[in-house]
């Protein structure tokens, strides 16, 4: 009896299998933020020596992202900047041309684009060695035509959010709006967020100001910034942010190394 039992569940196991290989991978850090304080499940602590991530300001909206398995991931990628070896993965929206590339170099073997096809949303949630890699869909400006800065694209842009290494690393991209209750829940929690503070192609620089001060990262990294003084933005994200100039380019971070105050690190370039 036990054997026609084990059988017969090995044969519906089978069934299932290709279903199950279908549903979208786990994200950690959203377990992490919507689970209850105290009791969060073992299976999605963040675990001790994970590693360190290298994150390198390359330029405009491209940071590069070391991870410890070997994969190097870059953001905004338009092929523009470049600095040591090529991507294995790049994420890219169409806010303008400087922020995405139609003819990336063939030898990226990760093309990801923000943005979908035929009107639909975009949907990225994939495993790549080891970092889980998803987005969460923003609107998006129209930059051309009589209805130029107004009108906008539903579901036409993404944020990106990277966790490797224990860590949940957000990338706002091209942000056009405030985000709503509905973008942080699918946000969950991040321990570093990159946020766009040019104050003027994107968004307000109060809009995200405030965006910053919500999302609370242990690590706040500036960027498409060419037109916003960055005292005027520490001014108006508060006193409970701390200021870490950098005289280099690259910095390493590990879940046990975050500050315990949120920080805004600028790094050299930004």
């Amino acid at each position: 009896m036990r054997r026609l039992v084990s059988t017969a569940l090995a044969l519906f196991g089978a069934f299932l299998t290709p279903a199950l290989a279908q549903q979208p991978q786990r994200s950690e850090c959203l377990a992490m933020a919507n689970a209850a304080p105290r009791a969060l499940p073992v299976a999605f602590r963040p675990a001790a020596g994970t590693g360190e991530v290298e994150i390198t300001y390359v330029g405009h909206s491209t940071y590069f992202i070391d991870t410890p398995g070997g994969l190097r991931i870059a953001t905004d990628y338009s092929g523009a900047y470049q600095v040591g070896r090529l991507p294995d993965v790049v994420t890219m929206n169409r806010a303008h041309s400087t922020h995405y590339s139609l003819f990336p170099d063939k030898r990226i073997p990760h093309v990801l684009h923000g943005w979908g096809e035929d009107g639909k949303p975009a949907i990225v949630s994939e495993r790549i060695s080891d970092a889980f890699i998803r987005n969460v869909t923003t609107d998006i400006r129209r930059y051309f035509g009589d209805d130029a800065g107004t009108d906008m694209i539903r579901d036409g842009n993404s944020i990106f959010i990277f966790e490797v290494a224990g860590l949940c690393i957000g990338h706002l991209g091209h942000l056009h709006h405030k985000l709503d209750d509905s973008h942080f829940a699918q946000i969950g929690r991040l321990d570093i967020v990159m946020v766009p503070i040019d104050g003027t192609y994107t968004m307000s620089l109060e809009g995200i100001s405030d965006i910053t001060k919500r999302l609370r990262a242990s690590v706040v990294l500036p960027m498409h910034r060419f037109a916003t003084p960055l005292d005027d933005f520490m001014r108006r994200i508060g006193q409970q942010f701390e200021i870490d100039r950098r005289s280099g380019r690259s910095f390493r971070m590990s879940r046990d190394a975050l500050p315990s105050m949120p920080t805004v690190i600028i790094l050299d370039g930004v």
